[in-house]
């Protein structure tokens, strides 16, 4: 308990320390005291608002073998799209109909989608819905790429590091992959202007209390806008099917831990912690969290972007539904709201 306490007055630990506290994850009071801090910590920063995104998965081709992910470039199995630019403007003219004013794209690494594809599908965007913010998802770039999707209207930027450890890097993506390159991928987008999300898998092949604690330190020194974990869990067609999921107990454990670490961070409850339970989202956003993401992707093509098995892909997750998502926000005690929802710095 006293490690916790001294986390909630400093807001940071040492190396050791985070160690100490992660091992106390399974604690039912130390548990709760961190979540009531941060369930605080957002109210203050952000009342009660929970800030919807809509998802669009525009591409599954990628470039990339990540050895846990289910469209690795040498997965045979994937039935690959691309959507079309104007597909993508649909999904677009849809979820601004549905009061969506932040639009993620999202793909793998697909070389098709060159810097000039990317920025004329920025600008035409930003030329249709003005008010509205990009976020981009669509992995490593040099530097003058990401300049080039700023200047075309580009808001954000999502980049996993996925872990701030070398020796687990390694064991998580093939050798021309670095882990160097991408945490300068993430400190070219901060000094570019974007909103920068970073995070990780929380239960991945080969992670330890040391792993997350160090990730935990980088993210403090990073200071990024937008943080996103959720539970590892396996795709059938990868090297690491046989493996035990994530804890979903301590992805909820860590949105607090986060929360208290970055106060004003938006703090997604993601899809696979409501793949993992049932109520995962709901229980996401008691511990911290206040961004989900609804998926506007075309139905047909929803369950092709098979990050790993099982994904949630119709039904109430789909942005389309957004009654069913007020009313499961709402159940928790917050509320949907369908601005921006721009970080706090």
């Amino acid at each position: 308990m006293e490690i916790a306490r001294r986390f909630i007055k400093e807001r940071i630990l040492s190396r050791d320390e985070f160690v100490l506290l992660l091992q106390q994850s399974g604690d039912a009071d130390v548990r709760e005291m961190l979540r009531q801090e941060a369930f605080a910590l957002c109210r203050k920063y952000y009342g009660n608002k929970v800030y919807i995104r809509g998802l669009i998965e525009f591409t599954n081709y990628c470039k990339n073998n990540c050895y846990y992910c289910g469209i690795r470039r040498d997965n045979r199995n994937v039935r690959r799209y691309r959507l079309t630019e104007e597909e993508i403007l649909s999904c677009c003219r849809e979820g601004y109909a549905l009061g969506y004013r932040t639009f993620v794209l999202q793909g793998g690494d697909d070389p098709y989608f060159t810097d000039e594809r990317m920025t004329e599908l920025i600008r035409r965007i930003k030329e249709n819905h003005p008010d509205c913010a990009i976020t981009l998802s669509i992995g490593e770039r040099e530097k003058e790429s990401y300049r080039k999707f700023r200047e075309a209207g580009a808001d954000r930027y999502l980049l996993r590091h996925e872990t701030a450890d070398e020796a687990h890097y390694r064991s998580l993506h093939p050798q021309e992959m670095s882990l160097s390159h991408r945490m300068k991928c993430l400190y070219d987008l901060k000094e570019l202007g974007y909103q920068v999300g970073a995070g990780f898998m929380v239960g991945s092949p080969g992670q330890t209390l040391v792993n997350i604690a160090d990730d935990l330190l980088f993210l403090h020194r990073l200071q990024p806008e937008m943080v996103g974990i959720g539970p590892f869990i396996p795709h059938h067609d990868t090297r690491y099917a046989g493996e035990k999921a994530g804890s979903v107990d301590m992805t909820i454990f860590l949105l607090s831990v986060i929360r208290i670490l970055l106060p004003k961070v938006l703090l997604p409850a993601t899809t696979a912690l409501g793949t993992m339970d049932p109520f995962g989202r709901e229980k996401g956003l008691l511990a911290g969290a206040n961004v989900v993401m609804p998926n506007l992707s075309p139905e047909k093509n929803r369950k092709d972007y098979s990050l790993y098995d099982n994904k949630i892909c119709t039904g109430e997750e789909a942005a389309q539904s957004i009654a069913a998502l007020r009313k499961k926000v709402e159940s928790v005690g917050c509320q949907v709201v369908t601005d921006r929802g721009d970080a706090l710095r």
